[in-house]
């Protein structure tokens, strides 16, 4: 599965629509968010994870999402299933990613 790029308006849609989702929140400049791309972009890809839509979004750049899950800094992880906000919080590990999308399933 792909990362799909995603903004304030789509991402409401979208958690409707998908059962399971993982959105990460990142800026430009935040060194971590360029070093968990490579794990993010290997978790969509696991057949493990193939029933969550993964999602990436510009935190500057969609406040009313950054707002909702009150968040704190980059990387920022948020998890919805069914529409509801499940867990978020800054993640700085493949493992703590890893354990996001374990409770997910």
């Amino acid at each position: 599965m792909t990362i799909k790029e995603s903004n304030d308006d789509e991402l409401r849609q979208l958690i409707f629509e998908k059962e399971k989702v993982i959105v990460k929140f990142v800026d430009e400049a935040c060194a971590v968010c360029r070093q968990l791309a490579p794990c993010f972009t290997r978790f969509s890809s696991d057949p493990t994870y193939s029933d969550v839509t993964f999602v990436r979004m510009h935190a500057s750049e969609n406040p009313v999402s950054s707002q909702e899950v009150k968040l704190t800094g980059t990387p920022f992880f948020a998890t919805y299933r069914d529409g509801t906000l499940r867990e978020c919080g800054v993640v700085a590990t493949e493992e703590g990613i890893k354990a996001l999308l374990d409770q997910l399933r």
